[in-house]
């Protein structure tokens, strides 16, 4: 397997489970219907085990342009490498999503809220405040890529293993995940990650949803753009820090 088919389906898992649960909560029908935050950020949290899993020894299981860009501005990265990987997320979360969509499809078809449908997509601020609402996305961001920095002492000085969030080792980097949605994602969503919202968000835009809204595309630079920042002031501190 290569760093890009890694990244690829690493990241498609974690949306097909990630988006997974979220259908499973606000879906009309289903047997998790109504069940709640905690069962989605659990869901999350091992979503994104499982992607780690899957890319960790390979790529390093970056599964997000933000980690990858954080790594490249810290210097642990080739800057070279930055472009395919993140291709190789977008579809990955492009492909998963639609898995989502095919798995529920009856759901969507029962559930009249075009709101909730989009929600299985991409994310949405609880309230809508933007500069808040981007503050809020650095912040969780920050948060997952300076935890990744700091693991193992401070230093990722064993140059045979990939550098990613697989560098903390799929448990722990769960138990991050579970902890910044729990505590952080209920402004935003926590997007925390540009390819698990814009490649759903597409997705959401092109699949024959029935009775589905716009794809609410004058928000969707604030889950691509303020990931981005965040990772990036986590490296410059890591960096500064070190």
């Amino acid at each position: 397997m290569t760093p890009f088919l890694a990244e690829f389906i690493g990241t498609a898992a974690l949306l097909l489970l990630g988006n997974g649960v979220v259908a499973n909560v606000v879906l009309n029908k289903t047997k998790g219907n109504s069940s709640g935050w905690i069962v989605i950020t659990t869901g999350w949290a091992l979503a994104v085990y499982v992607g780690v899993v899957i890319a960790g020894p390979i790529s390093g299981a970056h599964l997000n342009p933000a980690v990858t860009i954080g790594m490249a501005v810290a210097g642990k990265f080739p800057w070279s490498q930055v472009p395919s990987f993140i291709l190789a997320q977008m579809l990955g979360a492009m492909v998963g999503t639609t898995l989502v969509w095919l798995n529920y499809k009856d759901h969507y078809d029962n559930t009249a809220d075009a709101g909730l449908q989009r929600a299985t997509f991409c994310t949405t601020p609880a309230i809508q405040n933007i500069p808040r609402n981007v503050l809020c996305e650095i912040t969780g961001t920050f948060v997952l890529v300076f935890t990744v920095f700091y693991f193992a002492g401070g230093e990722m000085v064993d140059t045979k293993a990939p550098i990613g969030m697989g560098s903390l080792g799929a448990i722990p980097v769960a138990f991050l995940v579970w902890a910044i949605g729990l505590s952080l994602g209920g402004t935003t969503g926590y997007a925390i990650n540009p390819a698990r919202d814009l490649g759903p968000r597409i997705m959401h835009q092109l699949l024959p949803i029935k009775g589905k809204s716009d794809s609410d595309w004058t928000y969707s630079w604030v889950p691509v753009l303020g990931p981005i920042a965040g990772a990036a002031l986590a490296a410059i501190c890591y960096t500064a820090l070190k």
